[in-house]
């Protein structure tokens, strides 16, 4: 709904208040945030915690009673600390609610390490997330290595170098997680620990039919949760018919003791006995293994680019995984306006070859009229790309910033959404003290690693709206 109402974000542009047209706008889209097309699903119970969300979002909008002043002008002091408090993965913990937010620089400072990530390449002038369906943003800018196969070698040796950096890193828990972005589909690699998982994982979502069986060439081993999961539920039902065909043939027979007259069953139908008895059976053209192959393969390309095609890697496989996507001819479009770009790495923490990027952040205060009385409307923006930690971070500044009181619209990358499937469910349950014990420097928060070391629960879909009252989390998604 916002899209419309702000204008793009500038860094180094002021926060500014509407004007009397958009304070207009202001009211009904905020009153639209409570209608069924904004948010349709029912909202949970009040939590502590909301669950963690492991889709990248390209924008969040908070809004709020209490103004974000806070968030506004940073000094070039509180910049700096926060820069080094990232670098340093220092612990913030404020008071539940803070009087003065404004005069807070502990709370100024955790604000700008919330929004530090790393990203390679970094070409200031190119948009490199999201990659999908970005053709349109990147056409037209300068691309040298689109026809330069040399510069071409040179960038993807240089991303193999960070690539394998920082799965070193993931392997040795100083990383937690990592997204590889390309411009057919996005992987995210998740260190041993977290999503409910006692070993590293790769989750890569879309697949095609094409991927999947190059992968199995290199010997990945890898399984398609999504599709077992369905052909678990189609067994069930099936067992579930079956019992009650059992149990409609035992009255059957019960009525047949009776003295009625059996009638044709639908199995009779399907079978090949009458054949027989005429003497045709065979003339009769039966499924050959070819036939049945191709409406295997009919099936898997059907499911192409669709979120059910999600890949899992587990454990060692994630390694050689690594290899496959470094030697992977089709991870970098040979034509268009990505052709030659590797893919995108966005990261949490530092790596080799990574650059330190901030996400854009811009307040707006406005006025709406509500009951024929004016009251204050602020809002707090945030541009993307926003990985889990950083919404949780962002989170836990905003709770005592805001009083225990705001509300959040959150825009997802559509191909993450299905990152949130719980896909280790078979494993035991971990024991929490281990898992912080064995990442006390990933980088992440304690708290912020506590949720993210939860068993996924929204499956294919994502949060779309996030909302704080009296301390306590709804969500809908």
């Amino acid at each position: 709904f916002f899209i419309q109402l702000l204008e793009p974000v500038c860094e180094d542009k002021p926060a500014r208040r509407a004007e009397p047209s958009e304070r207009t706008d202001i009211l009904a889209l905020t009153e639209d945030l409570h209608l069924p097309v904004a948010v349709p699903k029912v909202p949970s119970l009040p939590r502590d915690e909301f669950p963690a969300d492991w889709s990248i979002k390209t924008r969040l909008l908070f809004m709020s009673s209490q103004p974000f002043t806070w968030a506004e002008h940073l000094k070039a002091q509180e910049e700096a600390q926060g820069f080094a408090q990232h670098c340093r993965a220092t612990e913030t913990n404020l008071p539940q609610s803070v009087q003065e937010p404004k005069l807070s620089t502990e709370l100024r400072c955790a604000f700008q390490q919330s929004l530090v990530y790393w990203l390679h390449p970094s070409l200031p002038w190119l948009q490199l997330f999201p990659r999908i369906g970005a053709d349109r943003k990147i056409v037209g800018k300068a691309s040298p290595w689109s026809q330069d196969e040399a510069l071409q070698q040179v960038l993807m040796s240089d991303w193999s170098v960070s690539f394998t950096s920082l799965y070193n890193l993931l392997k040795a828990k100083l990383c937690p997680y990592f997204y590889v972005c390309t411009y057919q589909f996005t992987v995210l690699f998740r260190a041993a620990g977290l999503a409910g998982s006692d070993v590293i994982t790769a989750v890569i979502s879309p697949t095609t039919r094409g991927l999947r069986e190059a992968m199995r060439n290199e010997g990945i081993e890898f399984s398609l949760p999504l599709v077992e999961e369905s052909r678990t539920r189609k067994q069930k039902n099936s067992e579930v018919n079956l019992e009650t065909e059992v149990a409609n043939s035992l009255e059957v027979g019960n009525s047949l003791e009776d003295g009625e007259e059996q009638t044709p069953s639908d199995d009779d139908d399907e079978s090949f006995s009458w054949l027989e008895e005429m003497g045709v059976q065979d003339k009769v053209k039966k499924p050959d293994a070819i036939s049945i192959k191709l409406r295997k393969e009919k099936h898997e390309v059907q499911m192409d680019h669709k979120p059910e095609s999600l890949a899992l890697v587990k454990g060692t496989n994630t390694f050689t995984l690594l290899n496959f996507l470094i030697n992977c001819r089709s991870l970098v479009a040979v034509a268009g306006p990505q052709a030659g770009l590797p893919p995108t790495l966005l990261s949490p923490v530092a790596f080799r070859g990574g650059t330190m990027q901030t996400l854009k952040a811009r307040s707006i205060n406005a006025k709406a009229r509500v009951h024929s009385a004016y009251e204050n409307i602020f809002s707090l923006e945030i541009i993307g790309p926003v990985m889990p930690h950083s919404l949780h971070l962002l989170t836990m500044l905003l709770k005592p910033a805001q009083r225990g009181t705001f509300s959040a619209l959150l825009y997802t990358h559509e191909p993450t959404a299905v990152f949130n499937t719980d896909l280790d469910s078979a494993s035991p349950a971990l024991n929490k003290e281990n898992i912080l014990k064995d990442l006390p420097t990933c980088g992440l928060h304690p708290k912020t690693l506590d949720q993210l070391s939860q068993c996924p629960t929204l499956g294919k879909s994502s949060i779309r709206f996030l909302e704080m009252r009296d301390y306590a989390y709804t969500w809908r998604s």
